[in-house]
């Protein structure tokens, strides 16, 4: 995990390398710190960071309907571009976020985080 110094340092390096090969940086791909972080895991209940990613098990019925949610996340991570981790057990689907390509979590992985909530509420 990086300390505190270490996170605005990661943020400005992110921004050299988009200056090197001139391409503007996107606000939701940049690196969250920790205190931003923080902030965000309270907006999505039962989520939890384990490094650089968040995650959440949801329980289903059974194993029909944790694959018919796995069905439902199709559309909204291709649209937003960014694709969840998911492991199946039964009737349990666990969801794994985190931005590779931003070297950490970003505004995309809360994002998709909440939209992933909201799909199993509406079962």
């Amino acid at each position: 995990m990086l300390s505190t110094l270490q996170q605005p340092l990661s943020k400005v390096l992110m921004l050299a390398i988009a200056i090197a090969f001139c391409q503007p940086l996107q606000a939701n791909t940049m690196p969250l710190t920790q205190t931003e972080i923080d902030q965000k895991i309270q907006t999505i209940p039962q989520w939890q960071q384990e490094e650089q990613t968040i995650t959440r098990t949801f329980k289903f019925k059974n194993f029909v309907e944790a694959i018919a949610f796995v069905d439902r996340l199709v559309e909204p991570a291709e649209a937003a571009g960014h694709h969840p981790d998911l492991a199946i057990s039964y009737n349990q689907v666990t969801v794994s976020l985190t931005s590779h390509d931003a070297g950490g979590l970003t505004q995309k992985d809360f994002t998709l985080a909440q939209t992933i909530s909201n799909l199993a509420e509406s079962k």
